[in-house]
């Protein structure tokens, strides 16, 4: 991760936007969904692209909300799942943008909030069940413990990293007493 300075001392980070789009007809050899591929150099090396994980996590909340029961409890249930489940995507995506370290946590502490409301809603889903032998509740419940975790750790590391950046923009300041 990379920070440059903007402002008057402020820091953002900068993320390198490689996700480039290509028509299905100019590639060769890779696999396309609905005529575009998303490319990435760094996804290509490493096997873990959160966005790409958090973007199918939404789309499997969706799923799963589709299947819900249609009543008044049905209804509420999915309802708030969805707006938890998918509100994780968009967040990540405010993380990324974040305009300070101490920005950058808050965003993270979001999604971690909205990932346990996840969690708590489809328990309650697999308590009612409402969706018996269906493979779509136990990966959502598998895949949100785990980004539950990776947001939990992330957040854990950045919190001493943006202290430390605290303590060395204060210790760089020249003393205004005389």
């Amino acid at each position: 991760m990379k920070f440059k300075k903007k402002g008057k001392g402020t820091t953002k980070k900068e993320q390198e936007t490689s996700n480039i789009q290509y028509r299905v007809g100019e590639l060769t050899g890779e696999e396309a969904v609905g005529g575009w591929e998303l490319r990435d150099e760094e996804t290509r090396r490493r096997r873990f692209d959160l966005e790409e994980r958090l973007l199918e996590f939404a789309s499997v909340v969706i799923d799963l909300s589709e299947k819900l029961p249609n009543s008044r409890a049905g209804n509420h249930v999915a309802g708030q799942l969805l707006r938890s489940g998918t509100s994780l995507y968009p967040n990540h995506g405010e993380a990324e943008e974040a305009e300070s370290r101490d920005d950058f946590i808050h965003k993270l502490k979001i999604c971690l909030k909205e990932l346990r409301e996840t969690r708590r809603w489809a328990r309650l889903i697999n308590r009612k069940a409402w969706a018996k032998n269906d493979a779509t509740l136990a990966v959502v419940l598998a895949e949100v413990d785990e980004l539950v975790r990776i947001f939990f750790s992330s957040i854990q590391t950045a919190r001493p990293n943006a202290l430390a950046e605290k303590h060395r923009s204060s210790n760089c300041r020249p003393s205004t007493t005389s």
